[in-house]
């Protein structure tokens, strides 16, 4: 099968005659990858297609290697809290067998109805719940996965063949795909909460929100999730989930408005699509980064941006990760404008990787920016898993 314009990769369309391959179990997708390896070709692996525009794109896509067909989870383990899922399952797929048992995997991505299993650790795209619950990194407890010469490797359970000195669930996530090709995870579970809750804040000023943030953080709430937007027009909201039992939410509700009101928030009704904003942030925009911080600097992370970005907006975690859109007034100031909001935010110990911008930007600009001595190490890895660079050629940090 050939591609379509649906298939491209970062905004570009793949090259002519490039194949599109389905194959049906991870056996069948090992198979391709061997001959693909055997024939020289660069292989971009694909899940639900909802990141693809996502860093780099690779500067050959001689097949692109879907995991759509590999969509069945394979087991919910519901007294042992575990799930073993292929990597082409949607996360809302998956989410909705395991609310079955009352169980869930406790991140909420980009875009659930299309997001694979595969997909959403690639990129690692954790959510608004890793502050509670952790990361992917945190969730994952096993993976096989196929390498770049055909050969299945798997952590946990019965071994195909070991990849020695490797934590492969942990090395796989946030690879996007240039290390192996994800076929199956299995990860830990948690309960569906009684009842959710949400409730939202608004500011005058960053420095109040950000002493609220910090507020409820550091009390002994133990949110489930809690996001601060600010934006270039001056908006300051902060939302806040809650779970657990019925009463224990009344009692948070309690102490989170009288925690609002000593920081200077007023509270506002919302709906939960309060946490569609991570969504919301690229429509209409071109430039989408993921910003890094510590959860202290928010105040000194929004003065940055309003030196630096024009129009900007921030949908951003208390943990200290968000989604930054900016809309600069010239395409040709882009460069310039995520040069100077990467060198504010390092020297305030963050960092800024560029998710979306438009394809000619990539060639004027290191989307990754500078990751220090770590590259070499990286480099090393690529090396001895991908020594053909088989897998997204280019995709990744450095050129890997």
């Amino acid at each position: 099968m050939t591609t379509a314009a649906t298939d491209a990769t970062s905004q570009e369309q793949p090259a002519a005659g490039c194949r599109l391959v389905e194959p049906a179990d991870a056996a069948e997708l090992a198979r391709e990858l061997a001959a693909a390896a055997s024939a020289g070709l660069a292989v971009v692996p694909r899940g639900g297609g909802t990141k693809s525009d996502w860093a780099n794109a690779p500067p050959r896509a001689d097949m692109i290697l879907s995991t759509r067909r590999l969509d069945r989870v394979l087991e919910h383990a519901a007294g042992d809290m575990t799930a073993t899922v292929e990597a082409g399952c949607t996360i809302a797929d998956l989410q909705k067998l395991l609310a079955l048992r009352g169980q869930r995997l406790a991140i909420d991505p980009l875009w659930e109805a299309r997001a694979t299993v595969g997909g959403v650790l690639a990129t690692n795209d954790n959510g608004t719940l890793r502050g509670a619950y952790g990361g992917l990194r945190d969730l994952i407890i096993g993976v096989t996965v196929a390498l770049a010469d055909g050969t299945l490797a798997r952590s946990g359970g019965k071994v195909v063949k070991n990849v020695a000195g490797y934590d492969l669930p942990k090395l796989m996530v946030g690879a996007f795909g240039t290390l192996g090709v994800i076929t199956r995870a299995t990860f830990r579970l948690h309960p569906l909460p009684q009842a959710t809750r949400t409730f939202a804040f608004s500011s005058p000023t960053p420095q109040d929100a950000a002493r609220l943030v910090l507020a409820v953080q550091d009390s002994t709430l133990a949110p489930a999730a809690v996001q601060f937007v600010a934006t270039s027009a001056g908006k300051m909201t902060i939302a806040v989930r809650v779970e657990g039992s019925a009463g224990g939410i009344e009692t948070a509700a309690e102490r989170l408005h009288g925690l609002a009101a000593r920081h200077g928030a007023t509270s506002f009704d919302c709906a939960e699509d309060t946490w569609m904003e991570r969504e919301q942030l690229w429509d209409g925009r071109d430039v989408i980064c993921k910003a890094t911080f510590l959860p202290s600097r928010i105040a000194d992370v929004c003065g940055a941006l309003r030196r630096c970005a024009g129009e900007w907006k921030l949908v951003a975690q208390a943990v200290g990760v968000g989604l930054l859109g900016i809309r600069p007034s010239q395409p040709h100031d882009i460069p310039a404008t995520v040069s100077a909001i990467r060198r504010e935010l390092e020297e305030l110990g963050g960092s800024l990787v560029v998710l979306r911008c438009p394809p000619d930007v990539t060639e004027r600009l290191d989307v990754w920016g500078d990751v220090g001595a770590t590259l070499a190490l990286m480099r090393r890895v690529k090396q001895q898993l991908d020594p053909g660079r088989v897998l997204n050629p280019g995709r990744f940090v450095g050129g890997i």
